[in-house]
């Protein structure tokens, strides 16, 4: 693994965590179509950082650490500007904002994971954490539902009869993915030799 800190991928995650506010910004005022792009943009950024760093052996702790930053950044931001009726062009279309109670549980899954994972790492000094499957299914499942929101909220078409399923999916599936994880740190540590 690299020690190197100006890395091409981790100048590219920088680069990510810089398009979080110029992201936010575009949905502020309102050019959903724009801020899609700067999502769509962030999401190209992040597997290329991923594929150069393990191509070119330039994985390094610093971007370890900061690749997973970046990415809740974009989300987490996504997910509070989303929420709020503020950013929405009137007559706001139906079943938008994001509801709060999907945003909280996304946000309080992500916070919960960090505050189990430090806790167990200072106790323990386990740091074997990886993502699971139901992890990385749920956090796709965010990224296209924001991609939905964000189209629907420029073209504001059939709004009520694809929205309130696409919630429920976030809901379950960051619910279960939190759950899921409980029971995967505890096998892992029960493991430990």
């Amino acid at each position: 693994m690299s020690s190197r800190i100006v890395t091409v991928p981790n100048l590219l995650t920088v680069f990510r965590m810089a398009l979080t506010p110029v992201f936010v910004s575009l949905l502020f005022y309102q050019k959903f179509l724009m801020a899609l792009g700067a999502f769509v943009l962030a999401g190209i950024t992040d597997g290329l950082d991923g594929l150069l760093a393990r191509r070119f052996d330039q994985q390094s702790p610093l971007g370890r650490i900061l690749d997973p930053i970046a990415d809740k950044l974009m989300l987490v931001a996504s997910f509070i500007v989303l929420s709020m009726k503020s950013v929405y062009p009137d007559p706001i279309p139906s079943h938008l904002p994001i509801p709060f109670w999907v945003t909280i549980t996304v946000i309080s899954r992500d916070v919960f994971i960090l505050i189990g994972a430090a806790s167990i790492n200072m106790v323990t000094g386990f740091r074997a954490f990886v993502p699971s499957l139901p992890g990385k299914i749920s956090t796709v499942v965010q990224i296209v539902a924001l991609a939905i929101v964000m189209l629907s909220a420029q073209t504001r078409v059939g709004t009520g009869y694809y929205l309130p399923t696409v919630y429920a999916a976030v809901f379950a599936l960051a619910l279960l993915s939190g759950i899921h994880y409980i029971f995967f740190v505890s096998r892992r540590l029960n493991e430990r030799p």
